[in-house]
């Protein structure tokens, strides 16, 4: 009867057990697809903000320019970067390369090199991610003496949107 006591009560220790780890792993999955979800809102409300900015016949060169940046880098060659590469074609604002952590699986019509590289001088690098702007913003300030800025904060800034 000891043993089949013990058995039970191993059983029910490891059961129990199991479930902490299975609630653990399911709140930490939760949390990262919940973290992804915020991320993709806000990259379509900038998305969606931008649209909006090239129907009123506004885009991002004009802002560039105005502020002196003639020769930019794209930190963040995803989707938002792809598509600022596409509007900055055939402007007065040149894109000389592209920075992004995965450089080595991308492939676009321009150089792109890690944060780790030797970066040549820009007028600005314009940071297209949506999250660890003080980050990346940081880790390029020690590389570069260019203002990084946010395409999230031109696009919803004062002067895009007057």
């Amino acid at each position: 009867m000891k043993k089949s006591t013990i058995s039970l009560f191993s059983a029910f220790v490891g059961g129990m057990a199991s479930a902490g780890i299975v609630k653990r792993m399911s709140g930490k999955r939760y949390q990262k697809i919940s973290e992804m979800s915020d991320k993709h809102l806000e990259l379509f409300l900038m998305m969606n903000q931008w649209v909006r900015i090239k129907q009123e016949g506004k885009n991002l060169s004009q802002y560039l320019k105005k502020n002196g940046f003639h020769r930019i880098a794209i930190y963040g060659m995803s989707y938002a970067g792809e598509t600022l590469l596409t509007e900055l074609k055939e402007t007065e604002t040149e894109v000389i390369y592209g920075i992004d952590r995965n450089a080595d699986v991308i492939y676009t019509s321009i150089d792109v090199f890690s944060m780790e590289d030797n970066l040549k001088e820009v007028d600005a690098v314009v940071v297209t991610t949506i999250t660890y702007f003080e980050e990346i913003k940081n880790g390029l300030g020690g590389k570069l003496k260019c203002p990084i800025i946010s395409l999230k904060d031109i696009i919803f800034g004062e002067s895009m949107n007057e």
